[in-house]
């Protein structure tokens, strides 16, 4: 299967052996994304919602990168180290989102990577 790797420099590099994102067959898949600012190299982590602003940013990016947005966002999977958070990040989230959102789901983990609050992961349909 042929499969092209999407990578945005205005996304934060990858901090391990994975693409930013892939498509393959019309189906974008992104990584899951933190609060990285792409720019600086730092976790911006002021508070949930301007955590979640970044990572949504970031997602975007990567979107843009493949000729998408989020409106083309079919799915999404939302990793949270505390639930608690989850009202802050759902509205900043779906600030995001127009009048159809994506189908989701969201979990409450021990751990993400260094030690982020929130890290969100998307598949968006190209064709």
């Amino acid at each position: 299967m042929p499969h092209t790797i999407i990578n945005s420099v205005y996304a934060p590099a990858p901090i391990g052996p994975y693409s930013q994102a892939v498509l393959a067959n019309g189906v974008l898949y992104v990584s899951g994304q933190i609060a990285l600012d792409p720019a600086s190299g730092q976790l911006v982590q002021d508070n949930i919602e301007t955590e979640t602003h970044q990572v949504m940013k970031n997602l975007q990016a990567i979107l843009q990168e493949a000729g998408a947005g989020f409106a083309q966002v079919v799915k999404c999977t939302i990793f949270v180290k505390d639930l608690n958070n989850f009202g802050a990040i759902n509205g900043v989230y779906g600030s995001y989102f127009g009048q159809n959102p994506p189908a989701r789901e969201t979990v409450e983990v021990n751990r993400l990577p260094k030690d982020v609050n929130v890290e969100i992961s998307c598949m968006a349909v190209l064709a």
